[in-house]
């Protein structure tokens, strides 16, 4: 028997598919991770005009009571339309709704990139171990890819807010900060020193603002035994920014998973010189450092969050109590590690 939510979420569907009959789903199926966004899997059937029967693999993104960070799904949903077809890998966006009354909450459906893997904790042992390199050489190209979009090309200026390249750092600190204003539970007087330093020691404007994807890290990808990248996921925090904004979160060293490498893969300047070959830009030694520290505080700023919503209630998932958990005292060090404090 159909699930309820099986049933709903056919309807939809069958509503945006005129002319095709006994549209069904079934395997709906909770994908672990996600705090930002509800994730299943699921297989959609149908037979179209000529009667044959047809089926594909979907995603089904929805938002959750409440979340970790506050994002438009709108946004999300376009920044993965404007790269699907590029050198940057994305899955094929197929419908939005952001409206409550199909689903409960906003939502978006997308095609399943089916086969690969996104944990970063089988990347350590065969057979993906042997192929770190290759993945690192990926990971940083695409990232570079990234940064040297045009806005305005991909249709990006259209939906997200812009920035004058004089203001990226501000608008992006004081967003952060204002989160953590508002969420944290327990004072924070290391992310408080950094973001009074941050303050005090601005970085210089970029060439150009870019596209930052804002959460791209080892985890949010899709790659296979080869080292080669399937998917770029997770784009519920891009926006428009100093590209050197998602290098410094690359770098972040809680994404180093204890191995102290970049991303867990390969040494810190090797994956600079890759994005930089890829991006065509020079990351400045003293702007990278202020968007290394900056992420600290992002970082903190989102575990923070998380924190809040399960103290209140709103969401009381245990992947919303996980991150803080595991995280916050390891952004703490992270912090000093990049004020050269430890």
């Amino acid at each position: 028997m159909a699930s309820p939510l099986e049933t709903r979420l056919a309807a939809y569907i069958a509503g945006r598919m005129p002319g095709v009959a006994e549209v069904a789903v079934d395997s709906l199926t909770r994908i672990s991770g996600g705090a930002s966004r509800e994730t299943y899997r699921f297989r959609l059937s149908w037979r179209d005009a000529e009667g044959r029967a047809l089926e594909r693999k979907l995603i089904l993104r929805r938002d959750p009571p409440a979340s970790l960070i506050d994002t438009e799904r709108r946004i999300e949903f376009e920044a993965y339309r404007a790269f699907f077809g590029s050198v940057v890998p994305v899955p094929e966006m197929l419908w939005l709704e952001e409206a409550d009354a199909a689903l409960d909450h906003p939502f978006f459906i997308a095609e399943e990139i089916a086969g690969f893997q996104a944990s970063p904790g089988l990347l350590w042992a065969e057979p993906y171990a042997a192929n770190l390199e290759a993945l690192a050489q990926r990971k940083w190209t695409i990232l570079g890819e990234i940064a040297k979009a045009d806005p305005a090309a991909v249709g990006l200026d259209q939906v997200m807010e812009p920035v004058a390249s004089d203001a990226c750092w501000n608008r992006e600190l004081s967003y952060w900060e204002g989160v953590l204003d508002e969420d944290e539970a327990e004072p924070l007087p290391i992310i408080r020193a950094a973001i009074r330093w941050l303050r005090a020691n601005p970085p210089p404007p970029p060439r150009k603002v870019g596209v930052v994807h804002g959460d791209y890290r080892t985890g949010n990808f899709l790659y296979d035994e080869q080292g080669v990248i399937h998917g770029i996921l997770d784009w519920e925090m891009a926006h428009l920014g100093d590209p050197l904004e998602d290098l410094g979160w690359s770098l972040n060293p809680v994404w180093s998973f204890g191995r102290g490498l970049a991303g867990g893969l390969v040494p810190r300047e090797k994956a600079i010189a890759i994005w930089e070959a890829a991006s065509g830009m020079a990351a400045d030694p003293a702007a990278l450092h202020w968007w290394e520290l900056f992420n600290c505080v992002k970082g903190q700023a989102i575990w923070v969050s998380s924190a809040r919503a399960w103290i209140d209630g709103g969401n009381r998932e245990p992947i919303m109590a996980y991150p803080p958990w595991a995280l916050q005292n390891a952004q703490d060090r992270a912090a000093l590690k990049v004020m050269g404090r430890l």
